[in-house]
């Protein structure tokens, strides 16, 4: 199929956007991020046209479906979402160094996707119980949710690395320097992770509102405490507490950068751990 083509293009766009990030902040060659941010434009697009054709050669098999109904067609989704929140912090804070930690996350998937066998990347017939718009809002609406909690946990990443490094050096009283000296100021880390969580956990809650109508169409209940409603409820709550703490009790910094980390491994595990692992009504699904 052509569309499998564009994301084996759109993959290594990722990889060597990746790796042109990662050569970024050693070599503090601006013309190398400049390449690596157009790179990850390029891929996007072609992510995007990728899907968008995926959906046309669904539709002259005769189902039509939007392409978000396995996990292959998830993975390339996943991706697609990580670099459109990336690529608009991008635009508003020019902290490239931020892509080396977010782009192995989209260029994972990609791989990961690109790796399966074709009858797991072909596109399938719906069972009845995925036969209904709301999938195609639930699926968009919680994977930019997902996407939005990785950029957070990559700043957040970055901005314990920095701290760390600050705080060793303002005690030692040498001046911090390095490759550090070319991540964005601990500021900016934090308040890329503050940013992208108020994107993401908007999203999810679309996500689950929809889910929530979505099983309602399908199997006649709201919800029914599946494992995968369960634990999107459990990320709902951490991200909502990272929220409440930062309004209420003023958490920047270290404490926030942890419970983002920690928000966005309990999201892996949701979708990953709660579709390979546990059994229940998502075990065919990719949200």
């Amino acid at each position: 199929m052509f569309s499998n083509q564009l994301f084996n293009y759109t993959a290594l766009a990722y990889f060597v956007a990746m790796i042109l990030f990662i050569a970024f902040i050693p070599t503090k060659n601006k013309t190398v991020a400049l390449v690596a941010t157009t790179i990850s434009w390029i891929g996007w697009v072609l992510n995007t046209l990728a899907i968008g054709w995926r959906w046309r050669e669904s539709a002259l098999a005769g189902m039509g479906h939007a392409p978000m109904t396995n996990l292959y067609e998830s993975f390339v989704f996943f991706a697609w979402s990580i670099l459109i929140i990336y690529l608009l912090m991008d635009v508003k804070y020019k902290a490239r160094a931020v892509g080396a930690f977010v782009l192995p996350v989209a260029v994972f998937f990609m791989a990961w996707g690109q790796m399966m066998p074709d009858h797991s990347r072909a596109i399938q017939p719906l069972v009845p119980a995925l036969q209904s718009n709301w999938l195609t809002y639930h699926v968009i609406t919680c994977f930019i949710g997902y996407a939005g909690f990785a950029v957070a946990a990559g700043a957040s990443i970055m901005y314990l690395i920095k701290i760390g490094r600050e705080e060793k050096s303002g005690a030692t009283n040498t001046p911090a320097g390095g490759m550090l000296a070319m991540f964005p100021s601990t500021k900016v880390l934090d308040d890329i992770n503050y940013k992208a969580i108020m994107i993401g956990w908007p999203m999810l809650t679309l996500g689950i509102v929809t889910g929530a109508a979505w099983a309602n169409y399908a199997w006649g209940t709201y919800w029914s405490w599946d494992p995968k409603e369960t634990w999107s409820l459990i990320i709902w709550f951490i991200y909502a507490a990272f929220l409440h703490a930062r309004f209420t009790r003023g958490w920047v910094g270290r404490k926030a950068a942890w419970l983002s980390i920690i928000g966005f491994a309990a999201t892996l595990f949701c979708y990953l751990g709660v579709n390979l692992v546990l059994s229940g009504l998502h075990s065919y699904g990719g949200a």
